[in-house]
């Protein structure tokens, strides 16, 4: 059964009304998206560290998942507000950073438990000292 909404061609939506206007209001927001896709393409350091990132972040998902963590949580420099980010999150946002050199934004975690989040530097100090411990065996 075909559907009730019509298919509108674009040559018959009315034309922009600031189209070509120096003064159209949207033309801060375009300049900015222009601004952030312009960005210096990742150097081998930083691809580098992204991929060491992404093989630790598998390593703090492995041994924390089990215990009930649910990911990362980061203080936001810009809002000053706390992120959380669910392990899945995490990894696909800094896979998309390795892909296309920049993460696009996405909709945070919904009330979130801040007790079932842990900082990076806390995942670190986990993960090494279960490392000290199983070489000290």
């Amino acid at each position: 059964m075909p559907g009730t909404v019509r298919v509108v061609p674009h040559e018959v939506l009315p034309p922009d009304p600031f189209a070509d206007d120096p003064n159209d209001p949207a033309r801060e927001f375009a300049m900015l998206d222009d601004a952030e896709t312009e960005g210096e393409p990742m150097g081998p350091d930083e691809r580098s560290e992204l991929l060491t990132d992404l093989s630790d972040l598998t390593v703090y998902q492995a041994l924390l998942e089990p215990r009930g963590i649910r990911g990362i949580v980061v203080d936001c420099g810009e809002c000053d507000q706390p992120h959380y980010h669910d392990w899945h999150l995490l990894r696909a946002s800094l896979e998309q950073l390795l892909a296309d050199g920049q993460m696009r934004p996405h909709e945070p975690a919904f009330d979130p438990d801040p007790a079932l989040y842990v900082t990076w530097d806390y995942c670190k100090g986990f993960a090494d000292g279960i490392t000290a411990t199983e070489n000290a065996r």
